[in-house]
C-alpha cells in the first residue's frame, strides 16, 4: 500500500494535499467539508493587517470621540464591512475549528508590520492553531525604500513573533526578490519553520470605459507551477525548512512535481472554486495511482528526487538551461 503522509510544520498529514488560505477556509463548515474531501490541513482565511489597524481605531474612536484625526486616518482604510471576519470573530473562528476537525488548522496573518501582528498571533495560538502561516504581501512603490529595508523588516517581524509564539510558523513570499536564497536562509534563521512559494500579487485591469482601476480576480493554472517548482528545487537542501508549493497546483501531476522538487505539501485554492471540493479526492486518487504505477512506496521516497542538487544536470534550474529553452522553439513546427 502506497503511503501518502508527509510532515510540515513539524505536523504528520494523512498526504500532502493542504487546502490555502481563501474564502473556502473561512467558515469551519468548509474546513469540515474539505476534511471530508480529503485535504490534510487547512490553511485559514487571512486576518489582515488592515482589520487589526481599524480594530484599534475604532476603540480610540470610543476612547477619544471629537478628535479630529480620526475621520481621517479611517479613510486610508477599508470600511468595516469590507471585513468578513472581525480579528476577535477570526480567533473565534479559530478555535471552534480546532474543535470541529481531525486535521491541523494553520492560522494566517497577512501584513508587513509588527504592531499588532504579535498581540493577534499569540491569540490565534491561544485558540488552538496548530501553526501559523505569515502571509508577507507588499508592494513597494516608494523608490526611497530599498531591497534592504524591506527584508530587514520582514525578518524583524518573524523574529517579534517567533520570540512570542511556540506553534511553528510558515513564511509566505512573493517571488519578487533580488537574492532569493539569502533571504529564505535569514528566515530560517529567524525562526521560520517553513516557507510557502509563492503568493500571488492580484494585478488590477483598467476598465476603460468607467476610466477606472478594476480589482480583477484570475484563478491560477497548473502553468503557474514551473516558477515555484524551481525555486523549490533549487532551495531544497540548502535551506533549512520546510516548503510548502502554493499557486498552479491544479492536478495529481501537479502534486507529483511538488513532492519531486523538495516540497513537502501542495496547497490548492483555484483547482477546488473551479472544480468543487471532490477534486481534492481525484487528485489524491491520481497521486496513489502513479505512484503505484511506478513501484514508488512513500512520498519520502520521492521528496527531492527531482530538487537541483538530484537531477543529472542541475544547470537545468539556471541560466545555463536558459539558451537551450530558447533555441528548442520550432516556429514551423505544427
Amino acid at each position: 500500500m502506497v503511503d501518502l503522509s508527509t510532515t510540515y510544520l513539524g505536523l504528520k498529514l494523512k498526504n500532502p494535499l493542504v487546502a490555502s488560505a481563501s474564502p473556502l477556509t473561512e467558515k469551519v463548515e468548509n474546513m469540515r467539508r474539505l476534511e471530508e474531501a480529503g485535504v490534510s490541513a487547512v490553511v485559514m482565511h487571512s486576518l489582515f493587517e488592515e482589520q487589526i489597524i481599524h480594530e484599534s481605531l475604532e476603540l480610540d474612536h470610543f476612547l477619544n470621540q471629537g478628535t479630529e484625526t480620526f475621520a481621517e486616518a479611517l479613510s486610508y482604510l477599508p470600511s468595516a464591512g469590507k471585513f468578513t471576519l472581525s480579528p476577535e470573530s477570526y480567533v473565534e473562528t479559530v478555535r471552534k475549528a480546532r474543535k470541529a476537525v481531525g486535521i491541523p488548522v494553520i492560522g494566517s496573518l497577512n501584513g508587513v508590520s509588527s504592531g499588532g501582528w504579535i498581540h493577534y498571533a499569540k491569540k490565534i495560538e491561544d485558540a488552538g492553531a496548530d501553526a501559523l502561516e505569515l502571509n508577507l504581501y507588499y508592494l513597494p512603490t516608494d523608490a526611497n525604500l530599498t531591497s534592504t529595508a524591506i527584508e530587514d523588516n520582514y525578518v524583524r517581524l518573524v523574529s517579534d513573533i517567533r520570540a512570542q509564539v511556540k506553534i511553528p510558523i510558515a513564511v509566505k513570499l512573493s517571488p519578487f526578490f533580488t537574492a532569493l536564497p539569502n533571504f529564505a536562509r535569514r528566515l530560517a534563521e529567524a525562526g521560520a519553520n517553513g516557507l510557502v512559494l509563492f503568493n500571488r500579487f492580484y494585478q488590477p485591469d483598467l476598465d476603460l470605459e468607467a476610466l477606472e482601476v478594476a480589482p480583477n480576480l484570475v484563478l491560477s493554472t497548473s502553468n503557474e507551477l514551473r516558477l515555484p517548482l524551481r525555486w523549490i528545487a533549487i532551495l531544497y537542501g540548502k535551506v533549512e525548512v520546510d516548503f510548502a508549493l502554493t499557486s498552479g497546483v491544479h492536478t495529481a501531476e501537479d502534486m507529483i512535481k511538488a513532492v519531486m522538487a523538495g516540497a513537502n505539501v501542495a496547497m490548492t485554492t483555484s483547482a477546488l472554486l473551479l472544480h468543487g471540493l471532490p477534486q481534492a479526492s481525484k487528485m489524491l486518487e491520481g497521486v496513489q495511482k502513479w505512484m503505484t504505477e511506478r513501484e514508488y512506496s512513500s512520498i519520502q521516497q520521492m521528496r527531492g528526487s527531482m530538487s537541483q542538487g538530484a537531477v543529472a544536470e542541475p544547470a537545468a534550474f539556471e541560466r545555463a538551461n536558459y539558451m537551450k529553452v530558447l533555441n528548442s522553439f520550432n516556429p514551423n513546427a505544427k
